[in-house]
């Protein structure tokens, strides 16, 4: 488990789309680990530009998307990838929520 002691910022509410409770029950996972993860500035499996993306969102208040592998749940198919999505920052600085979702849920 990786533990954060400081976040780089509050997530906001934290929700879950259906496909993504069920892919996250499939694979034995909790949205948990990857919510620490993300709030840790570990992005995952975003591109370069995505990991540049973030980063700058730490600093304006825009959008931030991680994207994670979930463990696959051992019939052969292909991993699933969860994103985690944090709403950018209103005018006070606070962001209203983060959600777990697919790929295909966006």
């Amino acid at each position: 488990m990786i533990a954060v002691t400081t976040p780089l910022f509050k997530p906001g509410r934290v929700l879950a789309t259906p496909g993504a409770i069920e892919a996250l029950e499939r694979s034995g996972q909790s949205v948990w680990h990857f919510l620490i993860r993300h709030l840790a500035g570990d992005w995952g499996v975003v591109d370069t530009d995505d990991k540049a993306a973030n980063d700058d969102a730490l600093r304006d208040g825009s959008r931030i998307l991680s994207a994670y592998v979930l463990d696959g749940d051992g019939d052969g198919d292909e991993a699933t990838k969860i994103w985690l999505l944090t709403e950018a920052a209103d005018e006070s600085g606070n962001r209203v929520a983060t959600t777990a979702l697919l790929p295909e849920e966006y």
